[in-house]
């Protein structure tokens, strides 16, 4: 599963006020506008990777729903691979 170009299109869905939030109560230190816009793009790839396993999840069942389930099982499936390209 390949987000690369859609991870940059689905950061659009994302402003950077909330982003700079999340690193401001990480650690309250001043945040460039390149940091936010990195972060955006990073919630936006591993968002779009969550939302498409869940669909995939939820349509191998059979359902037209996505259910809290899918979400936090396709959550582990992503953290899982990511840890494997690291390594």
């Amino acid at each position: 599963m390949n987000c690369g170009v859609w991870g940059t299109e689905v950061a659009e869905e994302f402003t950077i006020a909330p982003m700079r939030r999340l690193l401001k109560k990480a650690g309250d230190l001043r945040i460039s506008p390149a940091a936010a816009e990195e972060l955006r793009r990073a919630v936006g790839t591993y968002g779009l990777r969550v939302a498409q396993y869940a669909v995939e999840t939820a349509q191998s069942e059979g359902r037209k729903t996505v259910l809290e389930r899918d979400i936090k099982a396709a959550s582990v499936r992503v953290w899982y691979s990511e840890e494997e390209r690291t390594e």
